[in-house]
């Protein structure tokens, strides 16, 4: 039985096939069923290489992790062969064949692939398929075929204005490979560090990096490992603003006297390069070259956005260069700045990728302009004849729910790049802030269109959380404990679950935060969607037997959660919200069930309080509110 795509969600939801994520293209579902156990073996035919030899033993090693069956060589007939037509390049490319076919009977598995990336994405797919059985661990009968709907599915992480080690990176890579995307953007260098090392220049990374940075090695050793897994690496150095860290080694690039030092706020900075002076280009030649050595793919990232050019207005001298080039603004002194920085790029042979503010008539036709204010301007992009990434909707730093990003759509294109600035994000929490929300937009980046029912995507997304904590990323982590002294403290964890940390847009006008500020608070510790609540808007929403006993348990704990609380003085008033959130939920469960309808204004007030309830309290959102609001529109009927 052949599966288009929506059919595909409603089988799932049923429970015959896994809860594959990102959805394939296409599955049929076979009779009978594969078993895992101890002789599990992979082989290959066809083209063979290292990268997909140790793309099988991961794979192996995983399955042996998740299952808990000590594997020893087969000897048997091979349960997965992998069929391989060609083997990719070394380093993974733009528009590679990523398609793959997945066979699985009861006899055995065959995944057979174009390329080395397609075999990669493939055996991704069957990691997911293996599952509990009636006799222990099993894969369904299916066959699938899949290939992407976007060759540019992408990761933006933030390394500059929170440092993040080089073990941090991996793991996200993993989890990057465990869902197929295939672009990490690299963002090394902003007004708060310079992340790389340079052996031209050695004070960018020595002044201007508080000691955190990737030397080289470190950076050849990231980038064979995402290449191993079938994704390309892309560094962003930021210019022309957005630049001090730089000048704190190198003032005298800069557009104003020094002298400068490391940014520890956060915002738009007026410090930027002078592009008006031949020294700088010969700077930047030598700093690009190093990279371009380091990074093997084509595609660069100079980053072009938010350029303060308070210091350029104040500069006679670049002034009277705009006068002497018949500039008139310094918008047209930045595309020619542009312009000169993508020759240099060419001369490497790097292709320039920017933000849309570097988007002007005088870049040629290959640069790709990478959309964040939104989608007009990647419409003016396409118009203008230049490839296009969306990122605008796809900001994780915003901390939206995952259904949010989920149903924002890339037009025609290269596809998308979701991003983690990380302002508010340390190494400990960073992998909270991604996960498992990456895995809905990776779903968007990689399935049909017509893939977009919120409720699979959630339950799905449920268990590629769970996956993704086999692999080693730190999301679920707990980071309440901290917060509860030396005994633990169940009253902080009920409020924890049913709180969702806010973002960016919150959290800059909340207190003075700097990159010296510890992140180590509650809104740190918690969740950016909560799982309970959402679980309790479902059942709001059925309202059956099970339903209303469960939701009377959670409104029961919540009313009671203020009694003899110690927690953190910046959560008391938190915690007395949720004690009057559950008492408001317990009345509304009476009056539901009595039939009898509340008192004229009664729901009324309580939708007030619950607006009260809902504001920002220490920097979290209630969520507890949400279900209770479904049970006073119930009531309301």
């Amino acid at each position: 039985m052949k599966l288009p795509a929506l059919l595909l969600v409603a089988r799932i939801a049923q429970g015959a096939i896994p809860g594959l994520m990102p959805l394939p293209m296409k599955v049929e579902e076979v009779a009978g069923r594969l078993v895992i156990d101890s002789g599990f073996t992979v082989a290959s035919t066809g083209a063979t290489n290292a990268r997909l030899d140790a793309a099988m033993k991961r794979l192996s090693d995983r399955i042996s992790r998740e299952t808990g069956i000590p594997l020893h060589k087969g000897t048997n007939r091979p349960a997965l062969v992998v069929e391989c037509k060609t083997n990719s390049p070394q380093t993974p490319e733009l528009g590679e064949d990523e398609s793959y076919r997945l066979d699985i009977t009861a006899r055995q598995a065959t995944l057979s692939a174009a390329t080395t990336t397609g075999a990669l994405r493939g055996l991704e797919t069957f990691a997911q398929l293996v599952v509990p059985g009636a006799d222990g661990f099993e894969a369904p009968g299916v066959h699938i075929e899949d290939k992407p709907r976007f060759a540019w599915r992408g990761l933006m992480l933030d390394v500059s204005r929170h440092w993040m080690p080089v073990e941090t990176v991996k793991r996200n890579l993993d989890a990057m490979a465990a869902v197929k995307l295939n672009v990490f953007h690299w963002h090394l260098s902003d007004d708060q560090g310079f992340r790389v090392e340079s052996k031209r220049h050695p004070r960018l990374q020595e002044l201007g990096s508080d000691g955190n940075f990737y030397t080289q090695n470190q950076i050849r050793d990231v980038v064979a490992y995402a290449a191993d897994r079938g994704i390309r690496v892309i560094p962003e150095l930021d210019m022309p603003g957005h630049m001090t860290a730089w000048f704190v080694g190198y003032p005298e690039l800069a557009s104003a006297p020094g002298p400068y030092a490391i940014e520890r706020k956060w915002g738009v900075f007026a410090p930027a390069l002078d592009p008006t002076r031949p020294e700088a280009y010969t700077f930047l030649e030598d700093v690009i070259g190093e990279m371009a050595a380091l990074f093997p793919d084509r595609y660069f990232h100079i980053g072009g956005d938010e350029l303060d050019d308070a210091q350029w207005k104040a500069s006679p001298s670049i002034q009277a260069f705009e006068r002497q080039h018949g500039m008139k603004s310094s918008a047209e002194l930045q595309a020619w700045f542009n312009a000169r920085v993508q020759a240099i790029l060419k001369k490497h042979g790097k292709t320039l990728v920017g933000w849309d503010e570097i988007l002007s008539p005088e870049l040629s036709s290959d640069a790709v302009i990478q959309s964040w204010r939104g989608p007009d301007s990647l419409a003016e992009a396409s118009r203008r004849g230049y490839r296009g990434i969306l990122s605008f909707g796809y900001y994780l730093d915003h901390m939206l729910p995952a259904k949010t990003y989920y149903l924002n759509d890339p037009p025609a294109g290269l596809g998308g790049e979701a991003c983690m600035w990380t302002e508010y994000a340390s190494s400990e929490s960073v992998d909270s802030r991604i996960w498992p929300a990456m895995a809905a937009i990776a779903e968007r980046f990689w399935s049909p269109r017509e893939v977009r029912d919120i409720d699979s995507m959630y339950r799905r997304m449920a268990r590629m959380s769970r996956e993704l904590e086999w692999l080693g990323l730190k999301h679920r982590e707990d980071r309440v404990e901290r917060l509860s002294g030396n005994e633990p403290n169940r009253r902080l964890y009920v409020l924890a679950g049913v709180s969702d940390a806010t973002g960016i847009e919150v959290r800059r006008d909340a207190r003075h935060y700097t990159s010296l500020v510890p992140l180590n608070r509650f809104v740190d510790a918690v969740a950016p969607e909560s799982e309970n609540a959402r679980a309790l808007e479902a059942m709001a929403a059925r309202r059956n037997g099970t339903d209303i006993e469960a939701l009377r348990v959670s409104f029961e704990q919540w009313s009671m959660n203020d009694t003899g609380n110690r927690f953190p003085e910046e959560l008391t008033p938190l915690s007395k919200n949720l004690s009057a959130t559950g008492a408001i939920g317990l009345e509304a469960l009476r009056y539901l069930e009595s039939g009898k309808a509340p008192p004229a204004g009664w729901i009324e007030t309580q939708r007030r309080t619950l607006d009260g309830f809902e504001k920002p309290t220490a920097e979290v959102v209630l969520a507890a509110v949400r279900p209770v609001r479904i049970l006073l529109e119930a009531l309301n009927q």
